[in-house]
Formats: C-alpha cells, structure tokens, sequence
C-alpha cells in the first residue's frame, strides 16, 4: 500500500523485451537505498516487484496486461518515472490509499499555470470511472496523491502546488500524454455496498397512482 507521495523521480535506463511482457530496469538511489529483492515500489503509480537489484537501479518485470492497462508501455530510456516505497507502520499517511492497481489511463488536456509555480491540470478520463471521482474527492495521477478541483463531464482538473510541479515527472508532461489513473478504494467500497442495499423507491404522486390511490 502507498500514499501517492513521491519519494523520487528515477530513470529509465533501459526495457529488455521478454516473450510475455517487459523487463523495467529502474536509476533510483534514494529507493534503492533499503530495497530489498521481492519488495514492491510504484512506478507511475503502478505496483511492480523489484528484482536483479545493482547498486543504485533494480529491475521490474511488467506483465502484458499491466502494459496494456497502464502508461508503462509507452515509457522509452531515460524517461522519467514517479517513484515511491510501500507504506509502513511507522509512515505518515500523507496522501490516500493508493493500492498500485491503476484502473485505466487517462489523457492530459492541459497544464496551464496559475502563477507563483502553481498548475491547473485537466485529464480526460475513461468514462467507466466517471462514477469514482468527486469534487474534493481524492485520486492518483501517475501515482500522485491529488485532489479534484473540478469534475465536468469525462474531465477532471486538479491544482498543482509547486512542490509537486518541481518533485515530480509532471514538469516533463505535454497535452496528449498518458496517465495512469487510480480512483479511490474508498468509492469501490461504498458503491459495491450501495449496490447490495434494499433501497425503495421514492413515494412519488405517479408511485401512488400506481398503486390504485
């Protein structure tokens, strides 16, 4: 489990093909600084297994399917990547829950500044996530812990504090780019829920009418 705060940005350095996905392998001194073999870390929010650890990098095997569903497949050597350790007991949980299970990707529109290093950032998202995100509600842009400003039809907006602008890959991103998007568990949770309630409908005058009144 993480926060969606970013720890570092690293490095591809290089993609080995592989019969069934791809091989990540990741510059990243302060992560690598405690990883250990098998360890998880998210890459631009997706949670890979790092393995083939060298001083300063590690490697990440990528599944096709996590190539599919996530912007991992369109990275090339030395992009830029958002990284962070899972959370642990003794961790602030400065974000959200942020699971590393991206649930689809999403279009930058625009980074348009607001002055004093701060952005106005709007993704189109795919529709089928339309029902998990709320104003003031919370979601993961490649791995960013941020907050929805604006929700208007299959856009979202967020602001960008110049913290993030400057301690993240957002700096690098132009209008058509992929995001990878994570929605809050939270909002799985409460609608799955919802879903198994018995809820009646409405007394309505039509209900009513219905019903021989």
């Amino acid at each position: 489990m993480f926060t969606g705060i970013i720890e570092e940005v690293g490095s591809l350095e290089a993609i080995e093909p592989r019969a069934t996905g791809s091989r990540l392998r990741i510059a990243a001194p302060t992560v690598c600084s405690d990883l250990r073999e098998g360890d998880s870390v998210s890459v631009n929010g997706v949670c890979l297994t790092a393995v083939e650890l060298r001083p300063g990098s590690f490697g990440a095997d990528v599944s096709p399917e996590t190539l599919r569903r996530s912007n991992l497949g369109d990275m090339h050597t030395g992009d830029l990547l958002n990284l962070e350790r899972p959370l642990t007991p003794q961790s602030r949980l400065g974000g959200h829950i942020v699971q590393g299970h991206v649930d689809g990707v999403g279009e930058l529109i625009s980074l348009e500044q607001l002055g004093d290093d701060n952005w106005w950032l709007r993704i189109r998202v795919p529709s089928e996530l339309g029902r998990y995100l709320v104003f003031k509600g919370s979601v993961a842009l490649d791995g960013i812990s941020l907050t929805l400003a604006e929700v208007e039809g299959d856009a979202i907006s967020v602001t960008i504090i110049p913290h993030t602008f400057r301690n993240t890959n957002l700096h690098l991103r132009r209008p058509g780019d992929r995001i990878n998007v994570e929605c809050d568990v939270l909002a799985k949770y409460v609608e799955k829920m919802m879903a198994s309630l018995d809820v009646k409908p409405k007394l309505t005058m039509e209900r009513l009418l219905e019903q021989g009144f």
